[in-house]
Protein backbone atom coordinates (compact mmCIF):
# COMPACT_ATOMS: atom_id res chain seq x y z
CA UNK A 1 0.00 0.00 0.00
CA UNK A 2 1.30 3.43 -0.89
CA UNK A 3 -0.08 6.94 -0.38
CA UNK A 4 -0.48 8.70 -3.74
CA UNK A 5 -0.24 12.39 -4.57
CA UNK A 6 -2.10 13.27 -7.76
CA UNK A 7 -0.84 15.40 -10.63
CA UNK A 8 -2.77 18.60 -11.44
CA UNK A 9 -3.16 19.46 -15.13
CA UNK A 10 -3.71 23.24 -15.61
CA UNK A 11 -5.69 23.37 -18.87
CA UNK A 12 -7.43 26.64 -19.74
CA UNK A 13 -10.95 25.17 -19.47
CA UNK A 14 -10.44 24.14 -15.86
CA UNK A 15 -11.80 25.50 -12.59
CA UNK A 16 -10.02 27.75 -10.12
CA UNK A 17 -12.01 26.36 -7.19
CA UNK A 18 -13.18 22.74 -7.61
CA UNK A 19 -9.92 20.80 -7.44
CA UNK A 20 -8.35 23.29 -5.03
CA UNK A 21 -11.30 22.78 -2.66
CA UNK A 22 -11.03 18.99 -2.87
CA UNK A 23 -7.31 19.23 -2.06
CA UNK A 24 -7.88 21.68 0.80
CA UNK A 25 -5.93 24.45 -0.94
CA UNK A 26 -6.58 28.18 -1.10
CA UNK A 27 -9.19 29.31 -3.61
CA UNK A 28 -9.23 30.66 -6.20
CA UNK A 29 -6.12 28.91 -7.47
CA UNK A 30 -3.49 30.91 -9.36
CA UNK A 31 -4.32 29.08 -12.60
CA UNK A 32 -7.26 27.01 -13.86
CA UNK A 33 -6.97 23.43 -12.60
CA UNK A 34 -8.67 21.07 -15.04
CA UNK A 35 -7.72 17.53 -14.03
CA UNK A 36 -6.20 15.69 -11.07
CA UNK A 37 -4.56 12.49 -12.33
CA UNK A 38 -4.12 9.30 -10.31
CA UNK A 39 -2.34 6.69 -12.36
CA UNK A 40 0.80 5.65 -14.19
CA UNK A 41 0.38 7.28 -17.59
CA UNK A 42 3.80 8.28 -18.99
CA UNK A 43 2.46 11.78 -19.75
CA UNK A 44 1.41 12.42 -16.15
CA UNK A 45 2.28 10.21 -13.20
CA UNK A 46 1.06 10.12 -9.63
CA UNK A 47 3.75 10.09 -6.97
CA UNK A 48 4.04 7.46 -4.24
CA UNK A 49 4.97 9.50 -1.17
CA UNK A 50 7.87 8.44 1.02
CA UNK A 51 7.14 6.46 4.17
CA UNK A 52 9.15 4.57 6.81
CA UNK A 53 9.78 1.65 4.47
CA UNK A 54 9.83 3.20 0.99
CA UNK A 55 11.39 6.16 -0.81
CA UNK A 56 9.27 8.53 -2.86
CA UNK A 57 8.91 7.57 -6.52
CA UNK A 58 6.38 7.68 -9.31
CA UNK A 59 3.65 5.07 -9.51
CA UNK A 60 5.05 4.06 -12.89
CA UNK A 61 8.44 3.37 -11.27
CA UNK A 62 6.69 1.49 -8.45
CA UNK A 63 5.00 -0.79 -10.98
CA UNK A 64 8.11 -1.28 -13.11
CA UNK A 65 10.16 -2.25 -10.04
CA UNK A 66 8.10 -5.43 -9.56
CA UNK A 67 5.34 -5.87 -12.18
CA UNK A 68 3.99 -9.23 -10.94
CA UNK A 69 3.58 -7.92 -7.39
CA UNK A 70 2.08 -4.62 -8.56
CA UNK A 71 -0.27 -5.85 -11.28
CA UNK A 72 -0.69 -9.58 -10.81
CA UNK A 73 -0.33 -12.28 -13.48
CA UNK A 74 -3.91 -11.98 -14.76
CA UNK A 75 -3.52 -8.27 -15.58
CA UNK A 76 -0.10 -8.78 -17.15
CA UNK A 77 -1.40 -11.63 -19.30
CA UNK A 78 -4.27 -9.47 -20.64
CA UNK A 79 -2.76 -5.97 -20.80
CA UNK A 80 1.00 -6.37 -20.55
CA UNK A 81 3.26 -4.66 -18.03
CA UNK A 82 1.14 -1.53 -17.66
CA UNK A 83 -1.63 -0.27 -15.40
CA UNK A 84 -4.58 -0.55 -17.80
CA UNK A 85 -6.58 2.41 -16.47
CA UNK A 86 -6.21 6.05 -15.47
CA UNK A 87 -8.37 7.73 -12.82
CA UNK A 88 -8.97 11.50 -12.88
CA UNK A 89 -10.96 14.20 -11.14
CA UNK A 90 -12.17 16.48 -13.94
CA UNK A 91 -13.31 20.06 -13.27
CA UNK A 92 -14.66 21.98 -16.28
CA UNK A 93 -15.66 25.63 -16.11
CA UNK A 94 -15.67 25.86 -19.93
CA UNK A 95 -16.44 23.32 -22.68
CA UNK A 96 -13.82 20.81 -23.71
CA UNK A 97 -13.11 20.06 -27.36
CA UNK A 98 -15.49 17.99 -29.47
CA UNK A 99 -13.73 14.63 -29.71
CA UNK A 100 -13.87 10.87 -30.15
CA UNK A 101 -11.57 7.97 -29.36
CA UNK A 102 -10.55 5.04 -31.60
CA UNK A 103 -11.26 1.35 -31.11
CA UNK A 104 -8.41 -0.95 -30.12
CA UNK A 105 -7.96 -2.07 -33.73
CA UNK A 106 -8.02 1.50 -35.07
CA UNK A 107 -5.54 2.67 -32.43
CA UNK A 108 -3.07 -0.11 -33.15
CA UNK A 109 -3.26 0.46 -36.91
CA UNK A 110 -3.05 4.25 -36.60
CA UNK A 111 -0.09 4.11 -34.21
CA UNK A 112 1.82 1.78 -36.54
CA UNK A 113 0.95 3.90 -39.58
CA UNK A 114 2.09 7.19 -38.01
CA UNK A 115 5.30 5.58 -36.76
CA UNK A 116 6.04 4.38 -40.28
CA UNK A 117 5.38 7.89 -41.58
CA UNK A 118 8.01 9.26 -39.19
CA UNK A 119 5.62 11.55 -37.25
CA UNK A 120 7.14 12.34 -33.85
CA UNK A 121 5.18 11.15 -30.81
CA UNK A 122 5.14 14.71 -29.43
CA UNK A 123 4.15 16.32 -32.75
CA UNK A 124 0.96 18.42 -32.62
CA UNK A 125 0.00 16.70 -35.91
CA UNK A 126 0.09 13.28 -34.27
CA UNK A 127 -3.27 11.51 -33.79
CA UNK A 128 -2.12 8.27 -32.16
CA UNK A 129 0.35 8.58 -29.29
CA UNK A 130 -0.01 4.93 -28.25
CA UNK A 131 -1.59 1.73 -29.56
CA UNK A 132 -4.48 1.56 -27.08
CA UNK A 133 -8.15 2.40 -27.21
CA UNK A 134 -9.74 4.80 -24.71
CA UNK A 135 -13.23 3.92 -23.48
CA UNK A 136 -14.16 6.05 -20.48
CA UNK A 137 -16.78 6.48 -17.78
CA UNK A 138 -17.52 9.83 -16.16
CA UNK A 139 -19.34 9.96 -12.80
CA UNK A 140 -20.77 13.32 -11.75
CA UNK A 141 -19.74 14.83 -8.40
CA UNK A 142 -21.67 18.04 -9.11
CA UNK A 143 -24.33 18.80 -11.74
CA UNK A 144 -22.52 17.92 -14.96
CA UNK A 145 -23.42 18.72 -18.57
CA UNK A 146 -22.20 17.04 -21.73
CA UNK A 147 -22.84 16.49 -25.40
CA UNK A 148 -22.57 12.78 -26.22
CA UNK A 149 -23.66 10.48 -29.02
CA UNK A 150 -25.67 11.27 -32.12
CA UNK A 151 -29.31 12.01 -31.29
CA UNK A 152 -32.26 10.26 -32.95
CA UNK A 153 -32.29 11.95 -36.41
CA UNK A 154 -36.05 12.53 -36.22
CA UNK A 155 -35.52 14.68 -33.13
CA UNK A 156 -32.73 16.57 -34.88
CA UNK A 157 -35.11 17.30 -37.77
CA UNK A 158 -37.56 18.77 -35.22
CA UNK A 159 -34.81 20.95 -33.74
CA UNK A 160 -33.63 22.27 -37.12
CA UNK A 161 -37.20 23.00 -38.17
CA UNK A 162 -37.80 24.94 -34.95
CA UNK A 163 -34.92 27.26 -35.87
CA UNK A 164 -36.85 28.26 -39.04
CA UNK A 165 -33.70 29.42 -40.80
CA UNK A 166 -33.73 29.33 -44.63
CA UNK A 167 -29.94 28.98 -44.71
CA UNK A 168 -30.35 25.63 -42.93
CA UNK A 169 -32.87 24.25 -45.42
CA UNK A 170 -30.34 22.38 -47.62
CA UNK A 171 -28.88 20.70 -44.54
CA UNK A 172 -32.30 20.00 -43.06
CA UNK A 173 -33.19 18.28 -46.31
CA UNK A 174 -30.16 16.00 -46.03
CA UNK A 175 -31.17 14.58 -42.64
CA UNK A 176 -34.96 14.69 -43.23
CA UNK A 177 -34.55 12.75 -46.46
CA UNK A 178 -32.31 10.13 -44.85
CA UNK A 179 -33.00 10.04 -41.07
CA UNK A 180 -30.47 7.35 -40.20
CA UNK A 181 -26.75 6.88 -39.56
CA UNK A 182 -25.94 7.49 -43.24
CA UNK A 183 -27.82 10.79 -43.19
CA UNK A 184 -26.01 11.80 -40.00
CA UNK A 185 -22.67 10.95 -41.57
CA UNK A 186 -23.49 12.98 -44.68
CA UNK A 187 -24.64 16.03 -42.73
CA UNK A 188 -21.79 15.97 -40.20
CA UNK A 189 -19.23 15.51 -42.99
CA UNK A 190 -20.73 18.45 -44.90
CA UNK A 191 -20.68 20.73 -41.87
CA UNK A 192 -17.18 19.87 -40.67
CA UNK A 193 -15.73 20.50 -44.15
CA UNK A 194 -17.52 23.80 -44.88
CA UNK A 195 -15.18 26.59 -46.06
CA UNK A 196 -14.41 29.19 -43.43
CA UNK A 197 -16.18 31.86 -45.50
CA UNK A 198 -19.41 29.85 -45.34
CA UNK A 199 -19.00 29.21 -41.61
CA UNK A 200 -18.44 32.92 -41.02
CA UNK A 201 -21.98 33.64 -42.18
CA UNK A 202 -23.81 30.39 -41.32
CA UNK A 203 -22.80 30.04 -37.65
CA UNK A 204 -23.88 33.61 -36.70
CA UNK A 205 -27.15 33.12 -38.60
CA UNK A 206 -27.86 29.92 -36.66
CA UNK A 207 -27.08 31.72 -33.42
CA UNK A 208 -29.45 34.56 -34.30
CA UNK A 209 -32.17 32.02 -35.09
CA UNK A 210 -31.62 30.35 -31.70
CA UNK A 211 -31.90 33.72 -29.96
CA UNK A 212 -35.20 34.36 -31.76
CA UNK A 213 -36.58 30.98 -30.69
CA UNK A 214 -35.53 31.58 -27.10
CA UNK A 215 -37.10 35.03 -27.12
CA UNK A 216 -40.35 33.59 -28.40
CA UNK A 217 -41.00 31.57 -25.26
CA UNK A 218 -40.41 28.10 -23.88
CA UNK A 219 -38.87 25.54 -26.26
CA UNK A 220 -38.55 21.80 -25.77
CA UNK A 221 -34.99 22.24 -27.01
CA UNK A 222 -34.13 24.98 -24.53
CA UNK A 223 -31.01 23.25 -23.16
CA UNK A 224 -29.72 22.50 -26.67
CA UNK A 225 -30.23 26.11 -27.77
CA UNK A 226 -28.52 27.53 -24.68
CA UNK A 227 -25.55 25.27 -25.35
CA UNK A 228 -25.50 26.38 -28.99
CA UNK A 229 -25.39 30.03 -27.89
CA UNK A 230 -22.59 29.40 -25.39
CA UNK A 231 -20.49 27.53 -27.93
CA UNK A 232 -21.19 30.08 -30.65
CA UNK A 233 -20.01 32.92 -28.45
CA UNK A 234 -16.73 31.14 -27.70
CA UNK A 235 -16.18 29.68 -31.21
CA UNK A 236 -18.04 31.92 -33.71
CA UNK A 237 -16.59 30.28 -36.85
CA UNK A 238 -16.22 26.70 -35.65
CA UNK A 239 -18.06 23.79 -37.33
CA UNK A 240 -18.30 22.19 -33.90
CA UNK A 241 -21.01 24.72 -33.06
CA UNK A 242 -23.15 23.26 -35.85
CA UNK A 243 -22.21 19.70 -34.89
CA UNK A 244 -23.57 20.29 -31.39
CA UNK A 245 -27.05 20.35 -32.97
CA UNK A 246 -26.68 16.66 -33.85
CA UNK A 247 -25.73 15.36 -30.39
CA UNK A 248 -27.60 14.41 -27.24
CA UNK A 249 -27.49 17.20 -24.67
CA UNK A 250 -27.11 15.31 -21.38
CA UNK A 251 -27.40 16.55 -17.80
CA UNK A 252 -26.05 14.36 -15.00
CA UNK A 253 -27.01 14.84 -11.38
CA UNK A 254 -24.41 13.92 -8.73
CA UNK A 255 -24.06 10.15 -8.66
CA UNK A 256 -25.15 9.67 -12.29
CA UNK A 257 -22.70 8.42 -14.87
CA UNK A 258 -22.02 8.29 -18.61
CA UNK A 259 -20.08 5.61 -20.49
CA UNK A 260 -18.42 6.49 -23.80
CA UNK A 261 -17.22 3.68 -26.03
CA UNK A 262 -15.02 3.96 -29.11
CA UNK A 263 -16.32 6.25 -31.86
CA UNK A 264 -18.66 8.26 -29.62
CA UNK A 265 -18.50 11.97 -30.50
CA UNK A 266 -18.70 14.00 -27.29
CA UNK A 267 -17.78 17.18 -25.47
CA UNK A 268 -17.93 17.79 -21.73
CA UNK A 269 -19.44 21.20 -21.08
CA UNK A 270 -19.36 22.03 -17.38
CA UNK A 271 -19.12 20.42 -13.96
CA UNK A 272 -16.92 18.31 -11.70
CA UNK A 273 -16.71 14.54 -12.07
CA UNK A 274 -14.56 11.49 -11.51
CA UNK A 275 -13.43 9.91 -14.75
CA UNK A 276 -11.84 6.52 -15.34
CA UNK A 277 -10.55 5.53 -18.76
CA UNK A 278 -8.32 3.02 -20.44
CA UNK A 279 -4.72 4.18 -20.05
CA UNK A 280 -4.39 5.94 -23.42
CA UNK A 281 -3.84 9.41 -24.85
CA UNK A 282 -5.50 8.91 -28.26
CA UNK A 283 -7.92 11.72 -29.13
CA UNK A 284 -9.43 12.64 -32.52
CA UNK A 285 -10.82 16.19 -32.31
CA UNK A 286 -13.73 17.55 -34.30
CA UNK A 287 -14.00 21.17 -33.24
CA UNK A 288 -14.28 23.66 -30.37
CA UNK A 289 -10.51 23.78 -30.10
CA UNK A 290 -7.46 25.46 -31.66
CA UNK A 291 -5.65 22.09 -31.61
CA UNK A 292 -5.03 19.80 -34.57
CA UNK A 293 -8.12 18.42 -36.33
CA UNK A 294 -7.67 15.57 -38.82
CA UNK A 295 -11.08 15.36 -40.50
CA UNK A 296 -10.49 12.17 -42.57
CA UNK A 297 -9.15 10.32 -39.53
CA UNK A 298 -11.99 11.54 -37.33
CA UNK A 299 -14.54 10.35 -39.89
CA UNK A 300 -12.79 6.99 -39.98
CA UNK A 301 -13.31 6.38 -36.26
CA UNK A 302 -16.72 7.97 -35.66
CA UNK A 303 -19.75 5.80 -34.97
CA UNK A 304 -22.83 7.52 -36.43
CA UNK A 305 -25.31 5.05 -34.95
CA UNK A 306 -27.94 7.12 -33.09
CA UNK A 307 -28.12 6.49 -29.34
CA UNK A 308 -30.33 7.68 -26.52
CA UNK A 309 -28.94 9.04 -23.24
CA UNK A 310 -30.22 5.91 -21.49
CA UNK A 311 -28.05 3.75 -23.76
CA UNK A 312 -24.97 5.64 -22.56
CA UNK A 313 -25.61 4.93 -18.87
CA UNK A 314 -23.55 2.23 -17.14
CA UNK A 315 -25.25 -0.45 -15.08
CA UNK A 316 -25.46 0.47 -11.39
CA UNK A 317 -25.51 -1.88 -8.43
CA UNK A 318 -25.07 -1.46 -4.69
CA UNK A 319 -23.02 -3.71 -2.42
CA UNK A 320 -23.13 -2.38 1.13
CA UNK A 321 -21.55 1.08 1.16
CA UNK A 322 -20.24 0.68 -2.40
CA UNK A 323 -22.14 1.84 -5.50
CA UNK A 324 -20.67 0.09 -8.53
CA UNK A 325 -20.82 1.35 -12.14
CA UNK A 326 -20.32 -1.53 -14.57
CA UNK A 327 -19.40 -0.97 -18.22
CA UNK A 328 -18.21 -3.25 -21.06
CA UNK A 329 -14.63 -1.94 -20.73
CA UNK A 330 -12.25 -4.76 -19.69
CA UNK A 331 -9.66 -2.31 -18.33
CA UNK A 332 -11.57 -0.76 -15.43
CA UNK A 333 -14.49 -0.74 -13.06
CA UNK A 334 -15.42 2.37 -11.06
CA UNK A 335 -17.32 2.60 -7.79
CA UNK A 336 -18.14 5.21 -5.17
CA UNK A 337 -18.01 4.58 -1.42
CA UNK A 338 -19.54 6.84 1.24
CA UNK A 339 -18.58 6.16 4.86
CA UNK A 340 -19.81 7.70 8.11
CA UNK A 341 -17.24 7.93 10.87
CA UNK A 342 -19.99 7.98 13.47
CA UNK A 343 -21.67 4.87 12.06
CA UNK A 344 -25.07 6.48 12.55
CA UNK A 345 -26.27 6.86 8.98
CA UNK A 346 -23.81 4.90 6.85
CA UNK A 347 -21.25 2.15 7.54
CA UNK A 348 -18.03 3.36 9.15
CA UNK A 349 -15.89 0.71 7.43
CA UNK A 350 -15.77 -1.44 4.32
CA UNK A 351 -13.53 -4.41 3.54
CA UNK A 352 -11.97 -5.26 0.18
CA UNK A 353 -10.72 -8.78 -0.40
CA UNK A 354 -10.36 -8.40 -4.16
CA UNK A 355 -6.85 -8.50 -5.69
CA UNK A 356 -5.25 -5.35 -7.05
CA UNK A 357 -4.23 -3.26 -8.78
CA UNK A 358 -6.58 -0.71 -7.23
CA UNK A 359 -6.63 3.03 -6.61
CA UNK A 360 -8.80 4.59 -3.89
CA UNK A 361 -9.12 8.35 -4.54
CA UNK A 362 -10.52 10.44 -1.67
CA UNK A 363 -12.66 13.46 -2.56
CA UNK A 364 -14.12 14.32 0.87
CA UNK A 365 -13.00 13.69 4.44
CA UNK A 366 -10.23 11.23 5.36
CA UNK A 367 -9.83 7.46 5.28
CA UNK A 368 -7.59 4.91 7.00
CA UNK A 369 -6.66 1.86 4.93
CA UNK A 370 -5.53 -1.06 7.12
CA UNK A 371 -3.97 -4.30 5.96
CA UNK A 372 -1.18 -6.64 7.07
CA UNK A 373 -0.40 -4.53 10.11
CA UNK A 374 0.03 -1.36 8.05
CA UNK A 375 -2.16 1.75 8.09
CA UNK A 376 -2.17 4.36 5.32
CA UNK A 377 -4.15 7.56 5.92
CA UNK A 378 -5.35 9.56 2.91
CA UNK A 379 -6.89 13.03 3.05
CA UNK A 380 -9.24 14.54 0.51
CA UNK A 381 -7.33 15.06 -2.73
CA UNK A 382 -5.02 12.08 -2.12
CA UNK A 383 -5.30 8.40 -3.03
CA UNK A 384 -4.10 4.99 -1.92
CA UNK A 385 -2.44 2.50 -4.26
CA UNK A 386 -3.19 -1.18 -3.58
CA UNK A 387 -0.92 -3.58 -5.41
CA UNK A 388 -1.99 -7.08 -6.37
CA UNK A 389 0.37 -8.55 -3.76
CA UNK A 390 -1.02 -6.40 -0.93
CA UNK A 391 -3.14 -8.13 1.72
CA UNK A 392 -6.90 -7.71 2.05
CA UNK A 393 -7.74 -4.31 3.50
CA UNK A 394 -10.31 -2.63 5.70
CA UNK A 395 -11.08 1.00 4.85
CA UNK A 396 -12.43 3.14 7.69
CA UNK A 397 -13.70 6.70 7.79
CA UNK A 398 -11.17 8.78 9.73
CA UNK A 399 -13.52 11.78 9.74
CA UNK A 400 -17.23 12.25 10.34
CA UNK A 401 -17.91 11.72 6.62
CA UNK A 402 -15.66 10.33 3.92
CA UNK A 403 -16.12 9.71 0.20
CA UNK A 404 -13.73 7.89 -2.07
CA UNK A 405 -13.78 6.42 -5.56
CA UNK A 406 -12.39 2.96 -6.26
CA UNK A 407 -10.87 2.03 -9.61
CA UNK A 408 -9.89 -1.55 -10.31
CA UNK A 409 -9.63 -4.08 -13.10
CA UNK A 410 -12.84 -6.11 -13.28
CA UNK A 411 -12.59 -9.63 -11.87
Amino acid sequence: MRLLEGLVRPYAWGSRTAIATIRGRRTPSAHPEAELWFGAHPAGQSQCLADADHPARSLLAEIEADPPAALGPAVIDEFGVRLPYLLKVLAADEPLSLQAHPSAEQAAEGFTRENAAGIRIDSPERNYRDRWHKPEVVLAMTPFDALAGFRDPARTVDLLRELSLPALDPYLGMIAGQPDCDGLRALFTTWITLPEAVLASLVPAVIDAAVAVAAGGESEFGAELRTLLELGEAYPRDPGVLASLLLNRIHLNPGEALYLAAGNLHAYLRGTAVEVMANSDNVLRGGLTPKHIDVPELLRVLDFTPVSPAQLSPTESVLGAERIYTTPAPEFRLSRVDLDGTGMHLPATISFDMPGPQILAVTAGRIDVRGGGTVVTADSGQAVWLADADPDVIVAAASSKATFYRARVPG
